[in-house]
């Protein structure tokens, strides 16, 4: 049965009430060379099976990543997903149709994010997490009008290093409130890599400044000390907000909490996520203990029931929209629940030894790629300090180069123009990203072609 709620009268009714004749009106500012006349060109009817038919032959037509030498990173990374991560998010106690709110029903589903609060905690080097957050860029935008909350203070400085996806999301979120954001320089960077001119960001710090946005790694791979950013931050009242967009590197590299950090952002697809072309991702989000009533998101504890047997509930639930209106916390109303079952699973089956290990791979992995890149000629490395993710510059423009290597069947990477379009400085350097993944065959392959290319 389909639904029609609305007839003739009722859509003439509601044209009338904001002032329009017709629904075309509601169009006027759309250019007439972006509409479109007409019905699209697709069968108006088809059988099921010939549909699906149809679309595998379209899925046929992408590269699959595994397939070919794969060297994509830029805040999504390919990694192996045990098959035992898919066999525990469908299991009867988490597939349920009950949202959290109804703890009697939804014990499994508690303790799954009461878990996984706890190890985003420990991974970030944080005294509480959150029960998830759509992906990392909106809970970027997220920590900065906590930051706001906590300080009142409306401006905040985002370093050049930060992924100008998650630019422009608090760039977007903080268009129609009062919060001035300032935007560091990405062609300016410390010992030649892009990104990471911490001078000239603890120089942007003032007393109006409400927090510091800094990734680590950064989008071109690079990793610095943060800590002197930190105590420039705390000195003028300001919070420290560190970004990462490769989850893997938490076993690896020192925890943002114990380099200052009072807010952390993560992108959580790395573990228990696949590339999935673009989503649906898992954010991770956590912080200190004394700012947690700011912290927008679900928030699991921990508690006993009348018996006095253990159980989960939502606490903290006066942050949420639906119970505070315009007072609250946040607009997060819901988090990624199964995406962060699966991060929750990887996660329990890698453990802290299997983290460091999976960690060490990956690190070495890059390293052999970089040292081989960069005694080709017309390749040289950017990034000097790196997890596994880096920038080299090539003697010739990166987008044309990458898409010559696509035609052979190799992803060799992201050409920064792709990612800063309008900067010109930047067109003829790669991000390459190396996983456990990649294998010799793959890194041949990739070193191959660049010797081909650069000989």
């Amino acid at each position: 049965m389909r639904y029609l709620p609305l007839n003739d009268d009722d859509r003439q009714a509601m044209l009338a009430r904001i002032g329009v004749e017709t629904i075309d009106d509601l169009f006027v500012d759309v250019p007439q060379a972006a509409r479109r006349e007409g019905f699209i060109d697709l069968p108006l009817r088809s059988p099921e099976s010939d549909v699906e038919r149809h679309l595998r032959r379209l899925s046929a037509k992408n590269t699959v990543a595994g397939d070919v030498p794969f060297f994509l990173g830029g805040g999504a990374y390919r990694h192996h997903v045990p098959a035992t991560v898919d066999y525990v998010i469908q299991r009867g106690e988490f597939l349920t149709a009950y949202t959290p709110y109804q703890p009697e029903i939804a014990q499994g589903t508690l303790q799954t994010l009461f878990e996984f609060q706890t190890q985003v905690a420990r991974l970030t080097g944080m005294d509480v997490a959150n029960a998830s957050m759509y992906d990392g860029s909106t809970g970027c935008a997220e920590a900065v009008f906590m930051a706001r909350r906590v300080t009142r203070r409306n401006r905040a400085v985002l370093s050049s290093g930060l992924h100008p996806h998650y630019r422009d999301v608090v760039m977007t979120m903080t268009h129609f409130t009062d919060d001035e954001v300032l935007v560091g320089d990405p062609e300016r960077g410390e010992a030649g890599a892009p990104g990471h001119d911490l001078d000239a960001l603890i120089a942007s710090i003032d007393d109006k400044t409400s927090c510091v946005v800094v990734q680590n790694p950064n989008v071109f791979g690079h990793i610095a000390d943060l800590t002197p950013v930190a105590e420039a931050a705390h000195a003028h009242g300001a919070l420290l907000i560190v970004v990462v967009t490769e989850a893997i590197s938490f076993g690896a590299i020192k925890s943002p909490g114990a380099k200052g950090a009072d807010i952390v952002v993560a992108e959580g697809q790395s573990i228990g996520g696949g590339l999935t072309f673009g989503g649906p991702y898992v954010g991770l989000f956590a912080t200190r203990q004394k700012y947690v009533r700011q912290m927008p998101g679900r928030l699991v504890g921990e508690t006993t029931d009348a018996d006095g047997e253990r159980g989960f509930v939502l606490t903290l639930s006066t942050r949420e929209q639906h119970i505070r209106r315009e007072k609250a916390t946040s607009n997060i109303c819901t988090n990624s629940g199964l995406c962060a079952l699966a991060f929750t699973a990887h996660m329990t089956l890698l453990g802290e030894k299997g983290i460091t290990q999976l960690a060490k791979l990956n690190h070495m992995k890059a390293v052999r790629v970089a040292e081989q890149l960069d005694e080709l000629p017309g390749v040289e490395l950017l990034t000097n300090r790196f997890f596994n993710e880096f920038t080299v510059r090539l003697s010739r423009p990166a987008a044309p180069f990458i898409e010559d290597l696509a035609r052979r069947d190799i992803l060799a990477g992201i050409p920064l123009s792709r990612l800063y379009p309008n900067n010109s400085g930047l067109e003829n350097d790669l991000l390459v990203a190396v996983t456990e993944t990649v294998s010799t065959d793959d890194i041949d392959a990739l070193v191959r072609a660049f010797e081909e290319t650069f000989a």
